[in-house]
């Protein structure tokens, strides 16, 4: 079930009465639920548990049952009133006796809009740590040699998220491509390549990826970053391409082998459906709040249109210059311990094709100016994920660092 609703009450209110309150504001909600009263043996089983404290007086039959419903969940409790009954007074002191225990929780208390709008948040955040439980991400190749900062505390990693992270040789990726057959070019994808360089390469990038989706069935993984920069002198062409193509259907692909951008990746795409673009930035004024960031692939599914152009670095293989349609993103980064985040608001004003830069470039002007500085004075790595929509409070309430 989505969404479970439990409740308190005290046994000095006459139950008719509370059952007919009761009854009147759970029919405000617009989600779905099932009704579980006071018996909590299910408790902690939906994506989305409330305690609908429904009179006063109730505090201390949750602090005899509290350490019981830990032990069934994690999350933290959500305490749901009306307002009535001294309800919302109880609420505040079971939540003050939560928080000197250390026990994170929340009261949902306020307008029907914003009650409802709060439940549909944290029924979002509920699905994606289910989604998320459970995942293997692969490791191909480790990552780059310039990602000194861009490690990841497997432990932590598998304990907040319940993430798996799977290494998996570069050479078991090598061998892959070689049993791939050359000729796996459509006349469609021929036909936008526009140079003879670029069509000699094409073949090539899609045996990259047909062998990336042996990886993927062969792992059992539902994402994956990959040392790209070895494909050039291996099998001299890029991973640009593949990785455009695999975000697209779903399956997290993340450059140079950077896992805390997967994890930023795989995170935002649980919580949001958007599958981010993975880059760079290449300039940034501190004063106007706008950056340019930049990368040679970028996921078709959130591309208005795009070009194929050589890899930046090398100049050879497939990239992809992708334009987006200008509007609100999200600037986001997780850290490879989790311990810290970056998520922060703005618009995106233009895509460009500079030369000099990797070939998907997109200039992006933050909410507040002020906030250019983290990149500049304490930044999570390099590389960021950017979104296609204004998404912070979503990303934040997955609580990561606490």
């Amino acid at each position: 079930m989505d969404i479970a609703i439990y409740t308190l009450t005290s046994e000095l209110h006459d139950e008719e009465s509370v059952k007919k309150a009761t009854e009147e504001f759970l029919s405000t909600l617009t989600a779905d639920f099932v009704f579980c009263g006071n018996q909590y043996e299910s408790y902690g089983s939906a994506f989305l548990s409330l305690i609908y404290v429904r009179t006063g007086g109730t505090e201390g039959i949750f602090k005899r049952i509290y350490q019981e419903l830990m032990a069934k969940t994690s999350a933290p409790f959500y305490l749901l009133t009306s307002g009535k009954s001294n309800s919302l007074a109880a609420s505040m002191e079971i939540l003050s006796f939560l928080r000197q225990q250390g026990i994170q929780g929340e009261i949902l208390h306020g307008s029907t809009a914003y009650i409802n709008q709060r439940i549909t948040q944290l029924l979002q955040v509920g699905k994606a740590k289910e989604a998320l439980r459970g995942c293997r991400l692969g490791i191909v190749g480790k990552p780059s040699d310039w990602l000194i900062s861009s490690e990841a505390n497997r432990e932590k990693v598998l304990e907040k998220l319940g993430i798996t992270l799977v290494d998996i040789e570069m050479q078991e990726l090598l061998d892959a491509i070689q049993t791939i057959p050359t000729n796996q070019v459509d006349e469609a994808l021929m036909q936008k390549a526009p140079s003879e360089p670029i069509r000699q390469a094409l073949p090539g990038a899609l045996r990259i990826y047909h062998a990336l989706k042996i990886l993927i069935e062969r792992h059992r993984l539902q994402g994956f970053t990959l040392r790209c920069f070895d494909l050039l002198s291996t099998v001299h062409n890029t991973g640009c391409w593949a990785l455009a193509q695999l975000n697209s259907e779903g399956i997290v692909a993340s450059c140079e082998g950077d896992v805390p951008a997967m994890l930023s990746m795989k995170i935002a795409h649980a919580l949001t459906g958007y599958t981010g673009f993975q880059a760079n930035p290449s300039r940034i004024n501190p004063e106007t709040g706008e950056i340019l960031f930049a990368h040679c692939t970028i996921p078709f599914s959130i591309t208005e249109r795009y070009e194929l152009d050589t890899h930046f670095e090398s100049g050879i293989g497939v990239g992809i210059r992708g334009f987006v349609k200008e509007g609100p993103v999200t600037i986001f980064k997780v850290s490879g311990d989790l311990s810290r985040h970056f998520a922060e608001e703005g618009e995106l004003i233009s895509c460009q094709s500079e030369a000099g830069l990797c070939r998907t470039q997109q200039i992006i002007r933050l909410s507040n100016p002020e906030i250019a500085r983290y990149f500049l004075t304490n930044p999570i790595g390099n590389h960021h994920i950017i979104l296609p929509s204004h998404c912070k409070s979503l990303l934040e309430e997955l609580r990561l660092s606490e």
